[in-house]
């Protein structure tokens, strides 16, 4: 699909040689050949494909090429199943029109392409790329704050003694085994929230500092503060991504305790047992006078004796919980 920002019509087969002055923005979104074909042939630009703009080398992802930034970074999307999906986005800036080129609905691009009828600091395809990136920052530091909140509550349930805090051991390691998914998703989220900061600061960086003539020092200030955004939103992700570790390595150390403490009762129960296995052994048919022979029922009763001896231990471990 492909939107022209400022154009009256969405019937772009129209337009003549040439791109109309009013246009500051050409959105491909999963665009046919077409497409490309027509807003190459306007712009004089290359669209990048979507192999080029997945490489992750700073000099695949950022070109200065006769005047015209060709710039790549990865952004979020969100899945079907509401699963954080990396997918990668392509500015094509020349000195009046920006080309996007993505291949997933994103909605900071929406909501800034609503701003283009009304914002009139939105002038040229530089001030769309800006605003774009800034509203990237800003939905990362959204995202952000959600996952330090998530890291917060997951925190004081590990270290409150949630994850213990039971007499039953089979609940107490459902607990830890969600505790570890947990753990697990909000490092991952971490780790795509902070690809997308490192891609939208080297190309902010690189925009803001190549320099060309069609670049206003208003759009250059705008860039500046994006980066200085991306440094303090990359430490504070720093520090989120270890308090991830230490709440992974105190799970992963209450698992410890708790396979100790099971392997401590098991050893207990060995050592009661096996003391009275040792002196039956050596004296349970070694006496001349066995009054149990001479009983009825010593036959029934020695096999109630076994099978007490092996169902009473599982009853008892039933009570503890450890086969629910």
């Amino acid at each position: 699909m492909l939107k022209l920002y400022r154009w009256p019509s969405d019937n772009w087969q129209s337009i003549g040689a040439e791109m109309p002055s009013e246009v500051i923005w050409a959105d491909l979104l999963n665009a046919t050949e077409e497409e490309k074909q027509f807003v190459e042939r306007l712009l004089r630009i290359c669209i990048p494909s979507k192999e080029s703009l997945s490489a992750i080398e700073a000099s695949s992802r950022l070109i200065l090429d006769h005047g015209t930034l060709y710039l790549s970074s990865p952004a979020v999307r969100l899945s079907e199943d509401n699963e954080a999906e990396i997918t990668p986005v392509g500015f094509v800036i020349g000195p009046r029109v920006l080309v996007t080129v993505r291949f997933a609905e994103l909605p900071i691009f929406d909501d800034v392409g609503k701003r283009i009828g009304s914002d009139d600091s939105l002038e040229n395809g530089m001030c769309v790329f800006t605003s774009l990136l800034e509203a990237m920052i800003e939905r990362g530091a959204d995202v952000l704050e959600h996952l330090g909140a998530k890291v917060d509550r997951l925190s004081r349930g590990v270290f409150k003694g949630g994850l213990i805090r039971t007499q039953r051991p089979v609940r107490s390691s459902r607990r830890m085994r969600e505790a570890l998914e947990n753990i697990g998703e909000l490092a991952d989220r971490l780790a795509k929230a902070r690809d997308v900061l490192l891609g939208v600061g080297r190309i902010a960086s690189f925009a803001g500092d190549v320099g060309s003539e069609w670049i206003k020092a208003a759009s250059k200030k705008r860039l500046e503060a994006v980066s200085k955004d991306v440094v303090s939103l990359s430490d504070y992700e720093t520090r989120l991504s270890d308090k991830i570790q230490l709440l992974l390595d105190a799970v992963l150390g209450f698992v410890n305790i708790q396979q100790n403490e099971l392997f401590k009762i098991l050893t207990i129960v060995s050592v009661v047992g096996v003391p009275p296995t040792i002196l039956v052994g050596i004296w349970g048919m070694n006496f001349r006078h066995i009054p149990e022979l001479d009983w009825t029922f010593g036959y029934p009763l020695a096999w109630l004796a076994v099978i007490a001896s092996g169902v009473l231990p599982l009853i008892w471990f039933k009570r503890r919980g450890w086969f629910d």
